[in-house]
């Protein structure tokens, strides 16, 4: 799925899809970010990493423009203040850290929400809510009460409203966390392709190794501050990981070039 003809054009005359600058956010007087700053471009997977508390769905909130902050974050070039909440819509989507759902409405249903942004289509809505369904491999749950889905499967779901917006830019707040292997893996490869169509995805991730092997550029924070950006192989040393999530943490260059990120195991002696 990639992002509307409209969308493309855009792209090709600027490649920075997000940026945000000198961003600070606090919690009453309790600070979360401080002074942070970074460039997301289209065309990459760009990972927020860091230990808990260290503000990374806080500093996506603020990305997507769901909360309020000081400094300044553009969209494609354009303030989120001149945005309306339709062309916001229609120019990123989010998929949030918690995937539950208040009411009994059908995986189809809430699926097609992603399409309520845009003019209506029937024949390409449906289209394209079934083309969803089939990548995040919800399709034959799309009859079933959303209520009553697995964490995993509620995720998948959330996944597909996602895909089903067709937005240029995606945030995803630890789209893998409630999810197995398998489609861990496959929700990754998914975050790869939205990017090799043009899409900006920007997600908070908890697994390193994850986030070593499908990210173009990663952020470590640490405490509402950036310590390190840029390519994985580059920021994620064995020192900055033991030091930022404080316990010692192996990083290993496998054959062919692949990563290793392994905790030291005190473990009970086996």
């Amino acid at each position: 799925m990639t992002p509307h003809a409209h969308d493309v054009e855009e792209t090709t005359q600027s490649s920075v899809a997000v940026s945000g600058e000198k961003i600070n956010f606090s919690y009453g007087e309790r600070p979360i970010l401080c002074d942070v700053s970074l460039t997301v471009h289209h065309g990459e997977v760009f990972g927020l990493l860091g230990p808990n508390g260290a503000g990374k769905s806080t500093l996506l909130g603020v990305l997507a423009g769901d909360l309020p902050s000081d400094g300044s974050v553009l969209l494609k070039g354009r303030a989120l203040a001149e945005y309306t909440r339709r062309d916001l819509a229609r120019t990123r989507a989010v998929m949030p850290q918690s995937s539950e759902f208040p009411f009994s409405y059908l995986v189809h249903d809430i699926v097609h929400m992603g399409r309520s942004c845009w003019r209506k289509e029937p024949v390409r809505d449906e289209q394209v809510v079934c083309s969803a369904m089939q990548r995040t491999e919800v399709a034959e749950m799309a009859d079933r009460d959303v209520t009553r889905l697995s964490g995993g499967e509620k995720a998948r779901v959330t996944l597909a409203r996602v895909l089903a917006q067709e937005t240029p830019i995606v945030f995803l707040d630890e789209p893998t966390a409630a999810l197995d292997i398998a489609h861990q893996e496959r929700t990754m490869e998914l975050c790869a392709e939205l990017a090799d169509g043009g899409a900006a995805v920007v997600a908070v991730m908890h697994d390193i190794q994850l986030a070593a092997a499908f990210c173009d550029t990663v952020a470590l924070m640490q405490s509402g501050r950036i310590v390190a950006c840029g390519p994985p192989a580059n920021v994620l040393t064995s020192k900055r990981l033991s030091t930022v999530y404080d316990w010692p943490i192996e990083v290993v260059t496998l054959p062919g070039g692949k990563t290793s990120v392994m905790p030291v195991r005190r473990g009970r002696g086996h």
